[in-house]
């Protein structure tokens, strides 16, 4: 199309012999090409969500949790291309940014900047009331919350890169982001909007390396008693100190097993099947009588910590987030094994399970780029697998939350 509007504008210059028609051109064809940069929002944003109108006030489409996931992407877009914004140098004119939020009546109250090289790093959008009266919605619609606190992944520039993978290899080294300068800032600025507005009127998002600093802030407000609303988008879950654990476990459930097939030290053997009638005093059957009544004791921990459920969506071909989907523990056949070996009852629901909301997308084998883009998660046609799912790694990531204070 482009194409054919200059053909014509080149036979007008030459049916009238004036080379006035010239630059007019070459400024069309600029003024074309930043309009179709393939971060614009009419480009690459979503087309099945439209903006906050009067309709929204009479009905319940705002807590649609498709539009919602769709919506927290696109802030999450907003964040990322505010640093794009800074290191292209773009102005208020041309900003990419501002039409990742503008459709949806928010507004840009505050950015996150990481001291160690300037980089945007967040943003914390607020409802805009003035721009939606102007639109005649005078009320914020239902589900719609007053403050959200968006933070972006790794952006593989010169100018952000050595501050993004350092905290990329935090995360693989400790499963832990609260050594960075950036959970610092982004647990204050959450913290302060969800004492202002309530944390039930707040939400936290990120996309890869920024939910892995979503969900972390997210918990540390919760073990205060503030429950924000969590979205975190292809969440990383590979970590070298969960691969110790894991081998710590195995370890010791190979240990546990050899010892069960022992017999009691000061004591003589037994047939199989009368180690229940062990002495009391014995450390075989002191240790397992002890066991259950230490584990009824942390489950008076946790009554309301329960409330945090945040939302994980994941891609089960993307190698960072795809742990998520393992089931947490032994199968059952192994929990009968180790039942019979042991003679003694599986205490079930001592301890509470973290759980979250997981959203799964299932496309068969994908690139890694496409799998673990934002992008698609505001695609039409998307099919996800949802359910309130616990597994290792969650109860890995939420555990400190059951745990006696």
């Amino acid at each position: 199309m482009l194409m054919s509007n200059c053909a014509s504008v080149e036979e007008e210059t030459k049916e009238s012999e004036s080379v006035a028609a010239t630059p007019p051109k070459t400024v069309v064809v600029k003024e074309d090409d930043a309009d179709h940069h393939p971060y614009a929002f009419h480009v690459s944003g979503p087309r099945n969500v439209s903006s906050p109108n009067w309709r929204s006030i009479l009905c319940t489409c705002r807590k649609d949790p498709n539009y919602k996931r769709t919506v927290m992407a696109c802030f999450i877009q907003a964040a990322y291309l505010l640093e794009l914004d800074r290191q292209e140098n773009r102005d208020k004119q041309n900003a990419l940014a501002p039409k990742w939020w503008i459709p949806f009546k928010y507004k840009l109250t505050q950015t996150l900047i990481d001291e160690r090289d300037g980089s945007i790093f967040g943003a914390l959008l607020e409802w805009d009331r003035s721009a939606a009266m102007a639109d005649l919605v005078v009320i914020r619609p239902s589900g719609a919350p007053k403050a959200v606190l968006a933070l972006r992944g790794t952006i593989l520039k010169s100018l952000t890169m050595r501050r993004d993978i350092q905290d990329d290899l935090r995360f693989l080294a400790w499963e832990s982001l609260k050594g960075s300068v950036r959970f610092n800032v982004a647990l204050v600025a959450l913290e302060s909007v969800a004492k202002r507005y309530g944390s039930n009127n707040v939400c936290v998002v990120g996309h890869s390396l920024g939910a892995g600093f979503a969900l972390q802030v997210g918990k540390a407000l919760a073990k205060d008693g503030l429950f924000v609303d969590a979205h975190l988008f292809n969440p990383p879950s590979i970590s070298l100190a969960m691969s110790l654990r894991n081998i710590g476990e195995k370890a010791g459930v190979a240990w546990k097993r050899l010892m069960s097939m022992l017999p009691p030290r000061n004591e003589p053997l037994v047939p199989n099947g009368c180690e229940a009638e062990a002495a009391p005093g014995s450390v075989s059957g002191g240790f397992r009588n002890w066991v259950p009544s230490f584990n009824g004791q942390n489950q008076k921990s946790s009554v309301d910590l329960r409330k945090w459920v945040p939302h994980l969506y994941v891609n089960d071909s993307d190698y960072i987030c795809c742990y998520y989907t393992d089931q947490d523990g032994v199968n059952e056949k192994e929990k009968l094994n180790n039942n019979k070996e042991n003679q003694s009852p599986v205490v079930k629901n001592t301890i509470p399970q973290a759980a979250a909301k997981l959203f799964v997308m299932s496309k068969g084998k994908q690139k890694f780029l496409e799998a673990h883009g934002l992008e698609q998660w505001w695609s039409e046609n998307l099919e996800l697998q949802s359910a309130i799912h616990s597994s290792r790694l969650i109860t890995q990531q939420l555990k400190s939350l059951y745990s006696v204070k």
